[in-house]
């Protein structure tokens, strides 16, 4: 895969150390969905170094008054794509309790691996928020793609995408389509299969948090 400016793969130890237990087919489904939200919100940290909208405050210490950053208020829109990126919102409540969850549903076509639209449900104001689109894998693409214009559609300007396992295939794909979205990837895998399931991977992620594997 050729590099990108607008991609991100983490490669961190930590990060690393939990993945290694989700791919595991014996980890059970309670882990897996701590795991996942672990790992969001270690990668939350990074995705929300910049680009986050913030306000100068005044805070009055122990031993005097000083100005602070804190994150604007009502600033950040958290959304998954369903149903496995339902699995991630926890890890970036745990950082931004107060953030707001809009709800894009696609389901893969089995022929044609392309993404079907069965539900979109968006907070109002949402084309002036930080939009975080969420999803464990991002395999061919397709839903990632069809989320990220739904929301452009919408007025969305700020938006960056989460994913804790990427094929090159997908993330090339995301990345050329919307060069304005910054893509964060936990772990970059080697391959899509036949299928479009990504190798070595861990599965189906939404079967795996749910129990209807």
């Amino acid at each position: 895969m050729k590099d990108f400016n607008n991609v991100t793969i983490f490669n961190h130890p930590l990060i690393n150390h939990k993945i290694a237990i989700l791919r595991n087919e014996n980890t059970s489904m309670k882990e897996f969905r701590e795991l996942i939200e672990e790992i969001t919100t270690l990668m939350t940290f990074e995705c929300l170094r910049e680009g986050v909208p913030t306000v100068d405050v005044e805070v009055q210490t122990p031993l005097e008054l000083c100005t602070q950053q804190m994150v604007k208020d009502n600033a950040i829109v958290i959304v998954p794509i369903l149903r496995a990126g339902l699995g991630m919102v926890n890890g970036i409540h745990v950082l931004f309790p107060s953030a707001r969850v809009g709800h894009i549903g696609l389901y893969r076509d089995e022929e044609t691996l392309e993404p079907m639209e069965y539900y979109c449900k968006l907070p109002k104001g949402i084309e002036e928020k930080l939009v975080l689109v969420v999803d464990p894998m991002l395999a061919t693409g397709g839903s990632a793609c069809d989320a990220i214009e739904k929301l452009k559609q919408r007025g969305c300007k700020n938006i960056k995408f989460m994913a804790v396992i990427g094929a090159p295939e997908g993330v090339s794909r995301v990345a050329e389509a919307h060069p304005d979205v910054h893509i964060f990837v936990s772990t970059l895998d080697r391959c899509l299969n036949e299928h479009g399931y990504i190798l070595p991977g861990l599965g189906d992620a939404g079967d795996r948090l749910f129990g209807t594997k």
